[in-house]
C-alpha cells in the first residue's frame, strides 16, 4: 500500500496540540501525522474488537472512519464493546460508535453504513478506503472481507476472539503477501466454532486483540515499523503468553475474481444460532414443551446441556443438567441412559445449537430425544420473563 497522499494536508493548531506526543516521536513527526489525517480506514462491525479499533484510530488521528454495522447496542455487549454506554442501549450501534469517536476527535469523518456487508454490496463500500480492519464474529463475512480486499487491493487487518484466546494478523498487504484463505483454505463445519453468545469471552480480549489491528493501520499508514502480514500472532490471556505462525501464501489457493454466496459456501445458509444443528434433529417450540410440562406429564425428562455456570444464571424448573461436554466425550452416556429410561427425552441449552449436538451424540448411543428451538433464551421470550435472558 501506498502511504496515503499529504500534499495538501495541513494540521491545524488544535490537531498540533491534540497529537504532540505522536509529533515528537521520530517514526511518525509531522509527515506521519498528516498521513495519518489524510488516511481512510473502514472497520467491519462495532462489537468488541471493533470498538477499541474505532477508538484508537480516532484518537490516534485518522482522518476517516467507515463503520459498517446494522445491529444495536444491548446490555450483554457492555461487558466488552466500550465504545458503547448504558444510555446507548437499543439504539444503532453505528450511532452510539460516531458520537463517542466525535468526544475523541471532533476532526475526523465518520461515515456510517448501516447494512449487513453482502456480496452485493462490499465491493462499493470497501473501494473509497485505504485499508480495512475486520471486526466481525462469523465466517462467512470473514471471506466476504478478505475476497473484497483481494479484488481492490485493499489491506485487510484480521482479528478473531473466543473465550481466553485471540488472534491477528494482516492480510494482503501486497499482491504477493498472505490473505485469509492461506489460513483457512475451507470453513470450518456449521457449528463447529461457537459463537461468543454460547462460548462466551472474557470482557478485555476483544480490547487486546483490537488495539493490536489499531496498532498494525497505524502502523501501516505511516509507514513504519514490521507488521504482521505473513505472520500469525496467537494470545492466551489465562497464560498471558503470545506465540506466533508464519503464514505463507499457498500455491494452491483460488483465484479470487467475483464475491460468491459466502452463506452457502460457509455451509450456513444464513441461519441464525443453533438453527444449522437443530435442522439435524426433531424438534418441538417452547410453547409446546410448557404445555407438556403443565400436563403434570411423569414421563418427560428436560436434559439442560449448557454449563454450570449458565445455569447459576437462570434454569427452566425441573431441568437436569448434564453439560453437553460430558455427553460428547461419553463420559455422560450411561447416567441420561438411565436418566432418560421409560421416558420421553427433551434436550435444550440456551439457543438450540448445543442440545441438537447433544442429541446427536446420543442418537449414536442409542439414545433418542427432541430438541427445544430456541432453547432458554426463547423460553424467557415467550414463555416466562422473569428468566433471566443472558
Amino acid at each position: 500500500m501506498l502511504p496515503p497522499d499529504i500534499s495538501g494536508v495541513e494540521l491545524s493548531p488544535d490537531e498540533i496540540a491534540r497529537f504532540a506526543r505522536h509529533l515528537i516521536l521520530p517514526e511518525v513527526g509531522m509527515e506521519g501525522q498528516k498521513r495519518l489525517k489524510a488516511a481512510s480506514v473502514l472497520c467491519v462491525g462495532t462489537g468488541g474488537l471493533g470498538s477499541p479499533l474505532l477508538l484508537y484510530l480516532a484518537a490516534a488521528g485518522v482522518g476517516r472512519l467507515g463503520i459498517v454495522d446494522f445491529d444495536v447496542v444491548d446490555h450483554s455487549n457492555l461487558q466488552r464493546q466500550v465504545i458503547h454506554g448504558t444510555s446507548w442501549v437499543g439504539k444503532p450501534k453505528i450511532e452510539s460508535a460516531k458520537a463517542r469517536i466525535h468526544e475523541i476527535n471532533p476532526h475526523c469523518q465518520v461515515d456510517l453504513f448501516e447494512t449487513a456487508l453482502t456480496s452485493d454490496n462490499a465491493l462499493e463500500i470497501i473501494r473509497p478506503y485505504d485499508i480495512v480492519c475486520d471486526g466481525t464474529d462469523n465466517f462467512p463475512t470473514r471471506y466476504l472481507v478478505n475476497d473484497a480486499c483481494v479484488m481492490l487491493g485493499k489491506p485487510n487487518v484480521y482479528g478473531s476472539i473466543f473465550r481466553f484466546e485471540g488472534q491477528a494478523s494482516v492480510f494482503n498487504l501486497t499482491a504477493e503477501s498472505p490473505n485469509y484463505r492461506d489460513l483457512f483454505p475451507e470453513p470450518p463445519p456449521p457449528g463447529m466454532v461457537p459463537s461468543c453468545a454460547e462460548g462466551g469471552v472474557v470482557g478485555v480480549l476483544p480490547g487486546i486483540i483490537g488495539v493490536i489491528q489499531a496498532t498494525e493501520a497505524v502502523k501501516i499508514i505511516t509507514g513504519i515499523g514490521t507488521t504482521l502480514s505473513g505472520r500469525l500472532l496467537l494470545f492466551d490471556a489465562l497464560k498471558m503468553s503470545f506465540r506466533e505462525l508464519k503464514l505463507r501464501p499457498s500455491p494452491e489457493r483460488p483465484v479470487i475474481d467475483k464475491l460468491i454466496d459466502y452463506q452457502e459456501f460457509c455451509g450456513v445458509g444464513g441461519s441464525a444460532p443453533g438453527q444449522e444443528e437443530a435442522g439435524a434433529v426433531e424438534s418441538i417450540s417452547v410453547l409446546e414443551l410448557k404445555a407438556l410440562l403443565d400436563s403434570s406429564a411423569d414421563d418427560v425428562l428436560l436434559l439442560d446441556v449448557r454449563n454450570p455456570p449458565e445455569a447459576e444464571i437462570a434454569t427452566i424448573p425441573g431441568a437436569v443438567l448434564v453439560p453437553l461436554d460430558q455427553i460428547e466425550s461419553g463420559q455422560a452416556t450411561e447416567q441420561v441412559r438411565q436418566l432418560a429410561a421409560g421416558k420421553r427425552l427433551y434436550a435444550h441449552c440456551k439457543l438450540g445449537g448445543r442440545s441438537a449436538k447433544a442429541l446427536i451424540a446420543l442418537k449414536r448411543e442409542g439414545i433418542t430425544g427432541i430438541n427445544v428451538s430456541g432453547g432458554i433464551d426463547a423460553w424467557s421470550q415467550e414463555v416466562d420473563s422473569s428468566v433471566q435472558r443472558y
